[in-house]
This record gives C-alpha cells, structure tokens and sequence, in this order.
C-alpha cells in the first residue's frame, strides 16, 4: 500500500473506472439532523435526502468529458495524483464505513493483475463499448470476455 504513491497513474486509473461506471449513482436515503439551509432553501431536521453521486462524479467543469473513461482526470499538471470530487461510495458524515477497505482492496487486486499478468480481450479494442449498463439502483459495466495470460 506504501507505493500507491509512487504510482500515481495507476491510482489515477483506478479512481477513473470508479467515476466512468459510476456504480451506485445514488448514495442511500439520509435523514436531516437538523434544519439546514442551503443556499435559498430551507432544509427542515427530519427532511429526507437522497445524494446525487453522479452530479459530482459527471460534473464537467471537474472532470472534463466525465462519459469518457480518462485517468487525466485524476492527475494534476504534474502527473500528481488528484482527488478532488471523488466520492463513489458516498457523501457526508454517514460515508460507506468500508471504503478504505474496499479502496485498499481495489488497489492491491489491481496492481497484482498487472505484475502478473498481461490482459487480452478476444474482440477487437475498437469493438468494445464500456458504457455502463443502466439496472435499476445501478449500473453495471458490460460483460466481456478478457484472458488473463501468466507473465
């Protein structure tokens, strides 16, 4: 885990497929703790919200073209990391009690894919549409045949 640093590429691309997929576009129903007001409404305590994940993670002035799968968007003038606007697994103080698990897990399975192996798909690159699958509460990447060949 001490390297993610040194690779900030590769951090990058694991930020831009969660922001591409855009797994759970909604975050789960929160509960006002107490009245809010946010720029001309009024929130009262008990109000319901639903976050809107995607308007961050699709917010084109952040992340310019966010329907296209770019790791740039995770990388700063200098090829630093960035992660400003990342949030795929929700917002506020009632965040996933698991994304530095699931963050760390993403990362390792990652990066032992690609010291180990090399990826092929068995369709042409050009034929391959990654758009995210719409399904209800989600959406789902598309399905595709990839082989994993040993190093």
């Amino acid at each position: 885990m001490g390297d993610r640093n040194k690779i900030p590429y590769t951090n990058a691309v694991i930020h831009d497929i969660q922001q591409y997929i855009d797994l759970i576009p909604t975050n789960l129903p929160h509960a006002m703790s107490e009245d809010v007001q946010f720029r001309e409404y009024l929130m009262p305590k008990g109000t319901t919200i639903i976050p809107m994940l995607s308007s961050v993670l699709y917010d084109d002035e952040e992340f310019p073209n966010p329907d296209q799968f770019d790791p740039g968007h995770f990388l700063d003038e200098s090829g630093n990391f960035k992660s400003d606007y990342f949030m795929p697994f929700s917002a506020g103080k009632q965040m996933c009690v698991g994304e530095s698990l699931a963050r760390m897990e993403l990362f390792l399975l990652f990066t032992t894919i690609l010291q180990n192996f090399t990826l092929k798909s068995s369709n042409d690159l050009k034929d391959i549409d990654t758009s995210p699958i719409a399904s209800g509460f989600g959406k789902l990447p598309p399905s595709y045949e990839l082989c994993f060949l040993p190093l």
